[in-house]
């Protein structure tokens, strides 16, 4: 008679809990609540309220000209005449696009490079 060996075949897993422990029955929450880390998230760095003084301090050609006559004029009288001065510039520009048949959008863009040109120079200071 012949003789037959039967080898036995051992089946390994990494598995090493029980179907009880899964996380798909009623424990799901907690676990889950557990697993997770809590991130503390860091804001942005303090920032200090607006500045009294005047960023164009300072800064461009005319600058010392316009600081000199505000302190002679005084603050009030000098906004005034800033303000009628900038008005009868809009005006001028106005009357220019007018005369050339700019439409508004490229008269604001004219107002807005005079300006950007006034801070340069320090009529803004």
């Amino acid at each position: 008679m012949a003789t037959s060996s039967i080898t036995a075949t051992a089946f390994y897993s990494s598995f090493h809990g029980s179907w009880g422990n899964s996380i798909a029955g009623e424990d799901y929450p907690t676990m889950l609540a557990k697993t997770t880390t809590t991130w503390v998230r860091v804001g942005n760095p303090l920032r200090f309220g607006p500045m009294m003084g005047n960023v164009n301090e300072g800064k461009g050609l005319f600058a010392r000209v316009v600081v000199v006559t505000r302190n002679i004029v005084g603050k009030k009288r000098f906004n005034q005449l800033r303000g009628k001065a900038i008005a009868l510039h809009s005006q001028v520009i106005t009357e220019f696009c007018k005369s050339i048949g700019a439409d508004s959008k490229q008269r604001q863009g004219l107002i807005r490079l005079a300006k950007k040109n006034g801070e340069r120079l320090g009529f803004l200071a």
